[in-house]
């Protein structure tokens, strides 16, 4: 998903604010929009459930 610095800088502010990867948002967001217009949306809980699971250990740490 290409953002433009207008929308990137503030995406980029709130995520350190809450301790979340800009990335991480970035790819919740693909995926959200990759079922977006499908007829059926099954398996989106899902595919943002893994999301949601992997990720560098910082933000583990950070949660801790």
């Amino acid at each position: 998903m290409n953002l433009s610095p207008d929308d990137s800088r503030p995406l980029t502010e709130l995520c350190e604010q809450h301790g979340v990867s800009p990335d991480k948002v970035l790819k919740l967001l693909e995926t959200v929009r990759e079922y977006e217009f499908k007829e059926r949306r099954t398996g989106v809980y899902d595919a943002l459930r893994e999301i949601l699971k992997t990720g560098p250990a910082r933000e583990v740490e950070q949660q801790s």
